[in-house]
This record gives structure tokens, sequence and C-alpha cells, in this order.
């Protein structure tokens, strides 16, 4: 997850809002949307809402438009707002979810609990019905040696093989710090060789685009390598994260790109009013 992205309401009508608690995300189409995939959103961003109720905070994704969410392991991101759902048992949360009139296929990992803890959240992944489990960071030091760095991404290539056979994909999400060089080699590029393209499948933070890196030449230089898209975009001007569709992205291109990169799923991450005002773009942009 970005952490420059962690730090107008345009909503829809009373009646599309009704119309998607009461009917369901299965009944209820809204707009075109990218891809022909139901819009996303990241939780991390809205975390403290959680500790506040999380049904309520699900019901207002819902009602902005948004079908699907990316969690974050209740054991993983404790201390970082998700520790109230604790105390529910997977198939709990996912009931919350699904009551709320979404779905959820996807939640974010921290490298460490992973390594320590794998039969439990494989376990709690299926009764939550995941399909993918994301490496958020391999949380090493700002100076870490490439040889550190490559030997995180075996220890990966191993935790995968373990996930693919109990039917889950395995992921990994950049931040900046993979977009560094390290004696004129791009940290991004040397991991792509590394990582089994079976075992471990991408999770690309469009919002590297701060740096200058736009997602769309990845998604083209590794063809069918990723499993999903963390959206923002990025003010040139004003130097800051803006809603979808406001700052520099290609999002068409962008989109165009991801149709051969084997994208399924994307997440808006962004604070509630720039998921607010990021969603109408998404809903009506056609690639």
């Amino acid at each position: 997850m970005a952490a420059m992205s962690r730090r107008q309401f345009l909503g829809t009508s009373a009646v599309v809002a009704a119309g998607a608690t009461c009917l369901g995300p299965a009944a209820v189409q809204i707009g075109a949307a990218p891809l022909g995939l139901p819009i996303g959103c990241q939780l991390y961003p809205v975390r403290e809402m959680i500790a506040q109720g999380f049904e309520g905070t699900l019901r207002q994704l819902a009602a902005i438009g948004y079908r699907t969410i990316e969690l974050c392991s209740p054991p993983g991101y404790e201390k970082s707002g998700f520790g109230p759902l604790m105390k529910l048992k997977a198939t709990q949360v996912r009931q919350a979810i699904e009551n709320a009139g979404l779905r959820c296929e996807s939640s974010h990992y921290q490298f460490r609990e992973l390594k320590e803890n794998l039969d439990d959240r494989i376990a709690y992944a299926k009764e939550l019905g995941l399909k993918h489990l994301v490496v958020s960071t391999f949380g090493l030091r700002r100076d870490a040696t490439m040889a550190e760095w490559m030997k995180a991404a075996g220890e990966l290539n191993r935790i995968g093989e373990r996930t693919r056979k109990e039917g889950l994909q395995l992921g990994f999400h950049n931040h900046n710090f993979e977009f560094q060089e390290i004696d004129g080699v791009l940290i991004y590029d040397k991991l792509m060789s590394e990582f089994d393209p079976k075992l471990v499948k991408m999770q690309f933070q469009v919002a590297v685009i701060s740096l200058g890196y736009q997602a769309a030449t990845y998604l083209k230089k590794y063809s069918g390598r990723f499993s999903s898209l963390h959206l923002a975009d990025w003010s040139s001007t004003e130097k800051k994260p803006v809603p979808v569709g406001s700052g520099v992205v290609d999002w068409k291109g962008l989109f165009a790109a991801a149709k051969t990169g084997g994208v399924e799923n994307y997440f808006v991450e962004m604070n509630l009013d720039a998921l607010k005002a990021s969603y109408p773009y998404l809903r009506d942009l056609k690639v």
C-alpha cells in the first residue's frame, strides 16, 4: 500500500444506493466501469472508520457505488485499525461484507505473518472466500542490499508454492522504494526476474507516477504477471495525490495495458473524500 495515499462528495443518488442495498451487486449494474470489472477500494485508508463500525463503513462504501473491497489481515494489521475484526470469525466478516452488497477476493498480509503463521492465514483466507493473498511489503531496511531483496523474493516464492497448492494466488504489492536503483539496477526489475511468474503475481501501485514511473509501462513489459492494481492519481503542480481522473495518470492507456497484464481486480486506495470523487470517473470511463 502506498504511504502517500494514506494520510466534493460526488456520491450516487438515493435511488441507486437503495437499489444496491436491496438487490445486491449481482442485480445492479452501475455504469460501464473499465475492463468490465466491478470497481473496488482498499480498506486501509478508511481503517479509522472500521473501529467505529465495520458494517456501517461497508454500507458507506457500497452507497458510493463500490462493489468490491480489499481487506487487510486483522491480526497482521491489528495495531493499524483492523483489531476490532479479530473479535469476529472469518465467516462473520464475510457475512458482513455480503450483507452490504460487496464482495472480497483479496487481502493484504504482512510478510512476517505469512512466514510465521501460514497455516492459520490460509485457513482464514479460505473461510473468508479469498482468491488472492497479497504481501504488502517485505519490511526491509531502506539501505537493504540487492542480496537481501533477492533473499526475501526467494522466501516469497516458497510461500507461493504452498498457497498455490491450497488454491490461493500469492501476490506482491510495490511501494515507492521498489522503484529505487541499487548499482544501476531497478529493484522492481530485479524482483521480477526472481519471482516465479506462476507463484507470485504483482499488484501494481499506480501512485509511483509521483516518481515518474507509469503503470502501463510495466503492465506491458511484464504482460500477464499482474493480479490487480491500486489506484491513485497525482497532481504534478500541487505535488500531492488527487482523486482518480483529476491528475496526470493516463487512465485509458493504463486500462488498455491492463487488458493484457492479467489484471483481475483494481482498488482505489485513497481517503473517503477521494474515494467518493474517484468513483464517477471510473464508472463512466470507457476503454
